[in-house]
């Protein structure tokens, strides 16, 4: 228990102590990515039907804010109450609360849709599974997860960023092959597997998968 409070709270005050930052810093970086607006696309194109969906670990609400405007009945979830206090003044029609993605406060299979965007990279490897299981419990039957992350296979510890503001949080990075066979284990049907910016020195990625029907 003591490990688990310890990543937890150092990334909620990390995120917290940058929040302003981050907001500036990544303002626009769908508007400027092709490949960010191709992705989020399809992401909301596997939504079916109507019902909420859960944007879970948001930050400061822009790629919410995006998925709405795919016209998605999206809402934020961050585990940082100062990420959440500027997604609420910057986007403030939307719905934003703060919450834990080891304990969502959320009801069984009540979202249409979750996507975990560049959120799930500092959970440590012992706790996804804890993370996943809460993906599949509040995701209905049929409905779609969404995972971005770094490629990679290891960890490093980030001690600042987003203007040099003091941070103490890991970053892992993982393999898709490792991120979809978690996925498997907690019970989702692996549907993708998406790879963007192989030349580059940290690629990323995407994971789509659904709960079964």
């Amino acid at each position: 228990m003591a490990v688990v409070q310890t990543w937890l709270t150092d990334t909620r005050t990390s995120y917290d102590t940058v929040a302003a930052s981050y907001a500036d810093r990544l303002r626009d970086s769908i508007a400027e990515s092709p490949s960010l607006r191709m992705t989020l696309g399809l992401f909301a194109s596997l939504v079916r039907g109507d019902g909420p969906v859960a944007d879970v670990g948001c930050g400061t609400g822009h790629v919410t804010a995006h998925l709405n405007g795919l016209g998605l009945d999206a809402f934020g979830l961050d585990l940082s109450p100062g990420m959440i206090e500027v997604a609420r003044r910057d986007h403030p029609g939307l719905r934003f609360a703060v919450g834990s993605m080891t304990a969502l406060p959320l009801p069984d299979a009540s979202v249409a849709g979750l996507l975990s965007w560049w959120s799930l990279i500092h959970v440590p490897d012992a706790e996804v599974p804890a993370a996943l299981a809460q993906f599949h419990r509040v995701l209905r039957p049929g409905a779609p997860v969404a995972i971005g992350f770094h490629v990679g296979d290891v960890a490093r510890l980030k001690t600042q960023g987003y203007g040099g503001h003091p941070m103490r949080v890991h970053v892992y990075r993982r393999r898709p092959a490792q991120v979809s066979e978690s996925l498997r284990e907690a019970g989702f049907t692996v549907e993708a597997e998406w790879v963007e910016e192989l030349d580059s020195e940290v690629p990323q990625a995407v994971v789509y998968a659904r709960r079964p029907a």
